[in-house]
């Protein structure tokens, strides 16, 4: 949800009609056209990007830290403004409706932005407060969120002794009280264990089946892959890739080998050598990992116990190997060169 001291709509809220009313107008929650952001230093964040978010879709943003993904959600969410380019969101220009586009969204950082001191029903009759919530509704939203997100049973208790994936519910909550059409997921289950995370998968497919669109940026390509109807895969401030999980797992071609290797990624230099020179393989893509190699190719198969051979008789040591589809992680690797480590956000070169 948009921050209180720079993002929050104040009391001129109408509880979503001006975002009905636009969204009305067009089947599009999203629709960019050039984007861009050069900061004062210089520095380029996005450069040029188009992108066209239907109505209801779950749509997935990818991309490696420092390449776009927070700086763009920022300036759909109008805490930033664009150098270039022309946004629309539900209808309304970015730049000039930029209040009537903080009314019609909701906005869910990385970071939880509610009070420890207050319970959690408290939490939401604040967000109601901030959004203009009109006061003969806010008991009836706040009974309905605490329902939908579970809570309901530690209404009364402080936030501060909820567990983190609670917490991370009850956020997702008070972005929803003036029923925005367009909620915003910035990497909202970054630090949470797999059960919390679980947890709020189920909340955010709720949410997105009652016809909320939601915008995702995540580092979990599991979460990507479990969630979305979309992607589009952000690089160096410009998008080269999207299109559906499975489109884009197809696009990555054959069957994936992976071998883990005596001396793991010491001896992936030499093994990876051997495999871009496997003639069986054809046309395959080769990637060192933290275990040994990763080979992605049609005859993945048929020859990946031949690769083995080769590998023995180089005297490399196999001690460990699996065929299996194409993932998202493998995607990503392919795009962007790089492996996406969740655990610590960073990426793996």
């Amino acid at each position: 949800m948009p921050t209180r001291d720079t993002a929050g709509p104040g009391d001129r809220s109408r509880d979503g009609n001006d975002a009905a009313a636009a969204a009305s107008a067009s089947a599009a929650a999203i629709d960019v056209d050039g984007l861009e952001l050069t900061y004062a230093d210089g520095t380029v964040a996005v450069d040029g990007i188009d992108m066209t978010v239907p109505e209801g879709e779950f749509f997935g943003f990818l991309g490696p830290n420092g390449a776009g993904k927070t700086t763009t959600i920022k300036v759909f969410a109008t805490l930033l403004s664009p150098t270039g380019g022309a946004v629309r969101i539900n209808g309304f220009d970015a730049r000039s409706d930029s209040r009537k586009v903080r009314e019609s969204i909701g906005y869910m950082a990385q970071e939880t932005s509610i009070d420890p001191e207050l319970t959690a029903a408290e939490n939401i009759e604040f967000a109601c407060e901030a959004y203009g919530v009109p006061r003969d509704a806010r008991t009836d939203r706040v009974d309905e969120l605490l329902d939908l997100v579970d809570l309901a049973d530690v209404a009364d208790k402080r936030a501060e002794e909820f567990s983190g994936g609670m917490k991370k519910r009850l956020d997702a909550a008070t972005a929803l009280v003036h029923r925005p059409p367009l909620v915003f997921l910035d990497e909202p289950t970054t630090g949470l264990d797999p059960k919390a995370r679980n947890r709020l998968w189920e909340y955010f497919r709720r949410i997105n089946d009652l016809g909320t669109t939601i915008f995702l940026t995540t580092q979990y390509l599991e979460e990507a892959d479990q969630l979305c109807d979309r992607l589009a895969v952000i690089l160096d401030g410009e998008i080269v890739a999207d299109g559906s999980p499975s489109e884009l797992k197809r696009e990555v071609g054959g069957e994936v080998l992976d071998v883990e290797l005596e001396g793991g990624q010491a001896a992936g230099e030499r093994a990876a050598d051997i495999a871009r020179e496997f003639d069986a393989f054809g046309d395959a893509s080769v990637a060192e990992t933290e275990a040994g190699i990763s080979v992605t190719a049609e005859t993945a198969r048929e020859h990946g116990t031949d690769l083995l051979v080769a590998l023995r008789d180089a005297e490399i040591t196999v001690t460990g190997f699996n065929i299996r589809a194409p993932t998202l992680d493998d995607v990503f690797l392919a795009i962007t060169g790089e492996e996406l480590d969740a655990d610590d956000g960073e990426v793996a070169r």
